[in-house]
């Protein structure tokens, strides 16, 4: 497949070639494209994306309103239930790569199907063990979902359009964990003939279920193969996949470049990105989980708790969605970044050293505000620089395996025994994020070297005339800084 063309520093060519069909894009014909993209797909995926970390993170709310007294657990048995969900959700990371290899409408309908009903089916346990088979289940059919989206979204937009549509859909999860918190609250004050914590898993559950066969009806698996969108639309949206990978999206499907497959595995962009998305991780996956109990030992009661959980979370949901618009515009994820995950690690000093129950809870603003929105801009820092869809997917794939693996650690940094500042825990998440800022400097200054390198090597390709050819990503491909 032939590419010509001028290409900026985002790899956008104002002319591309397929066959012999020149193809241009029409300016207001592709602000359509953009505006019925976002509106037929962000928010189903979107609403996916909620229920899947609802359904993840209501375990912490469940053991709040009584579900230990209910299955008859120990704290270690809870510690197990949360750690349980990561094995399959890390083992399993690579079924990201099946958005390419199966339609889209259909991995979306199996995964979705299959959380919803382990999910829901937590309401019918009586055991610990029950429980664990349920989260097992939970788990693998998340990490067949989450992950791999936004590797999805960028089949339907451009490099610097990705990161607010990833911004908008990882804001997902503080929204759920906001709404979780409301809803728990909502649960918990009430009256009801099943205990309160079975009927927040039913809620909770059975809506995703549902949401199964929406998708199956009306995901798209393309933007040119998408029923929305006119014939005139559909010709700008097979020229944008030409464009974005040298192909129309329609033919992505169904193979992996195995060369590609190589490349990205020995690409450090991708090694370290991946060892910044553990350094979120210990904290982005402890907070929703400890944040009732860590708010009641600050003492507020457990129905007050699940209340004052979900202000934080909105103003993280906002930030989120922000800070991901503002580094798409400014093609600077990495300051952005950088600032996030200081921002986050002042909050958990502040949880840490503190005894005051305003600076805590300020403390408790300043972390949702920092970790949530650093791993939405994490996630389409991968997908910026990597130049084919199969570098992409193995860089999200091996991002979400290493990544994960920090809620193994984060998810056991809260035990009883630490009550009621859980010292340990807060200063380790700092520890985590201030890390995270210092290795978000080191891998932008190993971004504007290998930007220097590739400058050069094309200023010595036009001295003899080529104009292609140059790496995987080809002339003129410049990394996001």
């Amino acid at each position: 497949m032939a590419q010509t063309g001028k290409q900026d520093n985002l790899g956008h060519y104002e002319a591309a070639s397929q066959g012999d069909d020149l193809v241009h894009i029409d300016t207001e014909v592709q602000k359509r494209v953009l505006r019925k993209l976002d509106w037929n797909l962000m928010p189903l995926i979107v609403a996916l994306y909620l229920m899947s970390f609802l359904d993840r993170a209501n375990i912490g709310n469940a053991d709040t309103a009584g579900m230990s007294d209910g299955i008859s657990e120990t704290n270690e048995q809870f510690q197990w239930l949360l750690t349980i969900f990561y094995i399959p959700y890390i083992l399993f990371e690579w079924l990201a790569l099946m958005w390419k290899l199966v339609p889209p409408h259909l991995w979306a309908f199996a995964t979705v199907l299959v959380w919803g009903i382990a999910s829901t089916l937590q309401a019918a346990t009586s055991s610990w063990q029950g429980m664990m088979v349920c989260r097992f289940f939970l788990a693998l059919a998340e990490a067949g979902y989450g992950p791999g989206i936004p590797y999805l979204l960028s089949f339907f937009y451009m490099r610097n359009e990705i990161g607010l549509r990833c911004g908008i859909f990882l804001s997902a999860a503080p929204f759920a964990t906001c709404f979780a918190s409301a809803l728990a609250y909502g649960i918990t004050s009430s009256q009801s003939l099943l205990d309160n914590w079975r009927l927040l898993f039913l809620v909770e559950g059975i809506p995703s279920i549902i949401l199964a066969f929406v998708a199956f009806f009306f995901l798209p698996d393309s933007p040119e193969t998408s029923r929305f969108l006119t014939e005139e639309e559909n010709h700008v949206a097979r020229a944008r996949a030409i464009r974005q990978v040298g192909q129309a999206g329609g033919t992505r499907f169904g193979s992996i470049d195995f060369s590609d497959v190589k490349l990205a595995l020995t690409d450090p962009k991708n090694w370290l990105t991946a060892l910044m998305y553990f350094s979120c991780n210990v904290a982005f996956s402890s907070l929703p989980v400890f944040l009732p109990t860590i708010l009641t030992q600050m003492g507020f009661d457990s129905i007050e708790s699940q209340g004052l959980s979900a202000p934080p979370y909105f103003v993280s949901f906002l930030v989120c969605i922000g800070s991901t618009w503002l580094a798409d515009r400014i093609s600077q994820r990495g300051l952005v970044i950088f600032i996030l995950s200081c921002i986050g690690g002042t909050g958990y000093v502040l949880l840490a050293i503190s005894n005051s129950v305003g600076f805590r809870y300020v403390g408790v603003f300043l972390a949702a505000a920092g970790v949530f929105p650093a791993i939405a801009n994490i996630l389409p820092w991968v997908l910026n620089n990597q130049g084919t869809d199969t570098k992409r997917g193995v860089g999200i794939a091996l991002l979400q395996m290493i990544g994960q693996c920090g809620p193994l650690l984060g998810t056991r940094l809260y035990p009883a025994t630490e009550k009621p500042q859980y010292v340990k825990g807060m200063s380790v998440c700092a520890a985590f994020m201030f890390f995270n800022a210092f290795l978000t400097l080191a891998f932008r200054a190993y971004l504007i070297k290998e930007n220097k390198k590739a400058a050069e090597r094309e200023a010595n390709m036009a001295e003899k005339e080529q104009t292609v050819g140059v790496e995987n990503e080809g002339y003129g491909f410049r990394n996001v800084l």
